[in-house]
């Protein structure tokens, strides 16, 4: 069985076949939004941050939203494989009350990151000149800032309609804050016609960028007024860019994705729009690495993990099928890094044309 499937871009085909696949190919690295569905990657991440990128000497740049952002925060630390090991056994045991608030939720996420990474990572993320990391938060505008949860429901509300007639309609209700250790030098100023701000990241706001890069709405509450931004309340990063879609890097710089699955999906209310994809140019140049279909279905009740497996199975069968995942993952890590250190065939690399909704 084959645990890892590979898409790529024409452009990533082509270098991939003349170089292989080898570290210093690759500028960026993305991460996507999914709660507990990164699971699935934590071997294949182990790996990267631990052996693949080890010793880097140029920059890489990592971007992410949501959970994504908290991975690739891991790779900036000093010592990233203990960072994502950690992140890996406080987000997979994390349990809460029968009925737990917002506030209940939001602690306790801000203690885990807070765990995680501690004063020293929180610096190691902002000021490393190696792992240049980029947060994606989403600044609420207008009466999306409102202390009402009523208001902030129809401005929700509001925002996903608006949505189905146009993704840029998005730039009513949100503004997309990236915040960036590379500050007013973030290549992506104005990625595409969405609205962007690039703030800065800094030791003072990296705590705060990341858990409102995560606060999904009314299940976190997400921070108000982060520090070296515009005033406002940010929300989930994914909200806007669920997956993204936008150019990463120029046609020459290949972005490697490793991503829990071949649906990409711009944003988060484009789950329900079949009709909405992918611009496939803004990934010519990408290797995306993600589950085979085959692995898939070795895992527990044949699925990857989800936050809705936190209503469908009792507390210890849903720890004990979360344990199984990440012990799993390592099938992906394990080949990918065969790949790594040889060549790599025509037939692994499948088109973009097969990543599907």
């Amino acid at each position: 069985m084959s645990a890892l499937t590979l898409y790529a871009g024409p452009v990533a085909r082509d270098r991939i076949l003349q170089e292989g696949i080898r570290p210093e190919l690759f500028k960026v690295l993305v991460g996507a939004s999914g709660g507990p569905k990164w699971f699935v990657l934590y071997g294949l991440d182990r790996f990267l941050f631990g052996e693949f990128f080890r010793g880097r000497t140029s920059p890489l740049l990592t971007i992410g939203s949501s959970a994504g952002a908290w991975r690739l925060c891991c790779l900036a630390t000093a010592d990233p494989v203990a960072a994502i090991d950690q992140l890996a056994i406080r987000y997979s045991g994390e349990s809460y009350s029968d009925a737990p608030t917002t506030s209940e939720i939001t602690g306790k996420m801000r203690t885990m990151l807070n765990d995680v990474l501690g004063p020293a990572g929180i610096a190691e993320v902002a000021n490393n000149p190696i792992i240049q990391t980029h947060i994606v938060a989403d600044r609420c505008k207008g009466f999306g800032n409102a202390s009402s949860a009523a208001l902030r429901k129809v401005f929700l509300g509001g925002s996903a309609l608006a949505n189905v007639f146009s993704r840029t309609a998005l730039s009513w209700f949100f503004q997309r804050t990236i915040f960036s250790s590379l500050g007013a030098e973030c290549p992506w100023q104005r990625p595409d016609k969405l609205d962007t701000r690039v703030v800065a990241l800094t030791e003072d706001n990296a705590l705060d960028a990341l858990l409102s890069s995560g606060s999904i709405p009314f299940v976190l509450d997400g921070v108000r007024d982060i520090s070296g931004g515009p005033a406002g309340l940010y929300l989930d990063g994914g909200i806007v860019d669920y997956h993204f879609d936008f150019r990463f890097a120029a046609d020459d710089e290949l972005v490697l994705y490793p991503h829990f699955s071949p649906a990409v999906i711009p944003g988060w209310f484009d789950k329900f729009l079949p009709w909405r994809k992918i611009n496939p140019d803004n990934f010519s140049n990408a290797l995306f690495l993600v589950p085979s279909v085959d692995f898939v279905n070795s895992l527990p009740h044949r699925k990857i993990p989800d936050r809705n497996d936190f209503a469908n199975f009792p507390v210890d069968e849903r720890l004990a099928n979360w344990e199984t995942v990440l012990q799993k993952s390592k099938l992906l890590a394990a080949e990918f890094a065969d790949l790594a250190a040889g060549t790599v065939s025509a037939e692994r690399l499948r088109p973009l044309q097969e990543l599907r909704r």
